[in-house]
């Protein structure tokens, strides 16, 4: 069963950055370029919302709107990671991130970590 957890997360002023990570373990006959993976996020009392995705080989990637210029998805298949990049924060990107693996025959989340922007 895949596992992931999300580090990184913490408390940043209006304009700062971050850089989120998300380690993936427990692949069995499965490997981590058996999945995409995205970043999802949710702030209290409002759905999960999409953030980024990126490919198996790491060679595309889709952004949300809200973020396209500002942050940026990557991944490194030999260490099963990947990255979210975060720079220009404003207080709207304050959230739980989440990091997310799928596949046609399912996926896995992470349990979170907190981006919290303000002065």
């Amino acid at each position: 069963q895949v596992h992931l957890v999300e580090s990184g997360g913490g408390v940043v002023q209006p304009g700062g950055s971050l850089r989120l990570s998300c380690a993936a373990s427990g692949f069995t006959d499965l490997s981590f370029t058996s999945f995409a993976m995205n970043w999802y996020r949710q702030d209290p009392g409002r759905e999960r919302e999409f953030v980024e995705a990126i490919t198996r080989a790491g060679d595309q990637a889709i952004y949300a709107d809200s973020v396209k210029g500002r942050f940026t998805i990557s991944r490194e298949n030999a260490d099963n990671m990947m990255y979210l990049q975060m720079d220009s924060l404003n207080p709207g990107d304050a959230a739980v991130y989440y990091c997310n693996a799928v596949r046609s025959s399912g996926g896995a989340w992470g349990q979170g970590a907190q981006v919290t922007v303000h002065t």
